[in-house]
């Protein structure tokens, strides 16, 4: 996983499932943060926060100081619905706009935000939703 490649949607979608476990996916609620290189390089992820099966917290600052420490230059986030509703809630919608205005302040580009259920995936980027 680390050090693949990310050369669409589906590979990031497959990355992150494999970091929550496919066991876990439809208990609770994760979001996690793949840091990248320059070349679409994965250089970590992040399991930021385990929550319940409806929600769970993102911290904005905890997100970007990651980001600053490994030195990425983009980021995808991701988060998942227990439920298997892949359709985006308005917070989800709030939440992406808010990193990625303030990844922008330090040159690191958010390329997409996936939803994963056990079954499919949702892209922000895909469905013109960044």
């Amino acid at each position: 996983m680390i050090n693949d490649v990310i050369r669409e949607a589906s590979d990031s979608a497959n990355v992150f499932k494999k970091f929550i476990g496919r066991d876990k996916i439809q208990t609770q609620e994760f979001f996690a943060v793949m840091y990248m290189a320059q070349n679409n390089k994965v250089l970590g992820v992040y399991v930021h926060s385990m929550g319940a099966m409806t929600a769970t917290q993102a911290d904005i600052r905890l997100i970007l100081g990651g980001a600053l420490r490994i030195g990425a230059v983009s980021m995808i986030i991701s988060h998942n619905h227990p439920s298997g509703n892949l359709i985006p809630s308005d917070a989800d919608l709030s939440l992406t706009k808010k990193i990625i205005q303030a990844a922008a302040t330090h040159d690191i580009r958010v390329l997409d935000h996936i939803i994963v259920t056990k079954d499919g995936f949702y892209s922000f980027l895909q469905e013109g939703k960044m």
